[in-house]
């Protein structure tokens, strides 16, 4: 399975601005800049749409494990905190906090937390932010 997403962009870093667009049409054209990426301008950001994965992916990835132990949650909140900061003359991600608030019938404390490690460590967003990344850069 292979899931695509592509950003355009014109002009310079700070000046230009550019757009996201997704192969399911979630975001068509979506704009955004450097206010909205360093200047908290409304809009979206690249370290937004990873914070939006991270959460969406590790809950799922819980669900799944809940599932499998025989548990059907009520209901699962996840909010990630993506931490972009400064380093040498660029940024860096730094780190992605995943807060969960969850209601599962039956489950005791101890189960529970591992499980919710579990779904953490193993869910494909969680890994790729250590993966190897390849790059094809073509100049035209």
């Amino acid at each position: 399975m292979i899931r695509k997403a592509k950003a355009v962009w014109r002009g310079t870093g700070r000046a230009g601005g550019g757009n996201l667009s997704t192969d399911s049409g979630v975001l068509t054209e979506t704009p955004y800049s450097f206010k909205t990426r360093f200047e908290n301008e409304k809009g979206i950001n690249p370290e937004e749409l990873i914070a939006a994965a991270h959460a969406g992916c590790f809950t799922m990835a819980l669900a799944f494990g809940l599932q499998a132990g025989g548990y059907t949650p009520t209901e699962l909140t996840t909010e990630a905190a993506v931490t972009l900061e400064p380093e040498g003359q660029g940024f860096r991600i730094s780190r992605s906090a995943l807060t969960l608030r969850a209601e599962v019938p039956n489950l005791d404390a101890d189960a529970f937390a591992r499980m919710a490690s579990d779904a953490e460590k193993n869910c494909p967003v969680s890994k790729v932010l250590n993966a190897a990344i390849t790059l094809d850069a073509k100049l035209i």
